[in-house]
């Protein structure tokens, strides 16, 4: 699984998620099937910016067949369906150290 972050440098919502669709063609490139992205939570951990256009994003983009699935940080755990049926076909991810911790400012993406 690839890691990607996208405030590391805290651009703008309109940077961020160009930076999104970048890092998604490239990935599709090199035919990574999975994606961590780093977006945060917002500085007051009420939500974010960045976090909720990256997530309103990737649903359009599940919704048009351009990514596979996605699974946010707050669910991603071992009792969540979609991210038990993740681990089991990709082992290698047991050890990711945000599973189970109901990171907000994550979000695993399936290509």
């Amino acid at each position: 699984m690839r890691t990607v972050n996208l405030k590391s440098d805290m651009p703008l919502v309109r940077e961020a998620l160009q930076r999104l669709e970048r890092e998604l063609e490239l990935a599709r490139k090199e035919q990574v099937r999975l994606l961590k992205l780093i977006h945060g939570y917002g500085s007051s951990g009420t939500g974010g910016e960045i976090r909720l256009a990256v997530q309103n994003r990737l649903l359009e983009m599940l919704q048009k067949g351009l990514i596979r699935g996605c699974i946010f940080g707050e669910n991603w755990s071992k009792s969540d369906d979609t991210a038990w049926k993740l681990l089991q076909s990709h082992s290698e991810i047991k050890e990711d150290r945000d599973l189970g911790r109901g990171n907000r400012g994550i979000t695993i993406v399936i290509l």
